[in-house]
């Protein structure tokens, strides 16, 4: 692939528009094992010892620890920003919210700009294009 827009806004016909990307984070893993989802916050540049390091600041989505908590077996998850060089994005990817038996957040005002928001668990999504088919196995 020689190009890919990666949208990152404020302000995108009247809401805020940002895209989420598959970030590599270990080069010797195969598929999206070696990768995490994140959304794009924020591209910036800076200039440190005559080299220009071009960055994005992104919002993870993964868990934190390798078990459940001991006091409410269940997964701790939190928001985690960071800064990572953008050599680092590897492709665009498409999440899907996990549904459950319970009803849809509507009192949220669920919207395509703000669901990343509502929902709280998602799928990454192998079949939105050919290269998201080929790269997250």
């Amino acid at each position: 692939m020689h190009c890919e827009w990666i949208h990152c806004t404020c302000s995108w016909y009247g809401h805020p528009h940002w895209d989420t990307v598959a970030v590599i984070i270990n080069e010797d893993e195969l598929g999206f094992r070696g990768m995490s989802a994140a959304r794009a916050l924020l591209f910036f540049a800076f200039k440190y010892k005559d080299s220009e390091y071009p960055c994005a600041l992104v919002h993870w989505y993964n868990t934190y620890g390798h078990s459940c908590d001991s006091k409410t077996g269940m997964w701790t998850c939190r928001p985690h920003l960071a800064v990572l060089h953008l050599d680092s994005l590897l492709h665009g990817i498409h999440l899907i919210p996990m549904y459950d038996s319970k009803a849809l957040p509507c009192s949220q005002g669920l919207a395509h700009y703000n669901n990343l928001d509502v929902f709280t668990a998602f799928y990454v999504n192998c079949f939105a294009d050919y290269h998201s088919n080929e790269i997250l196995f």
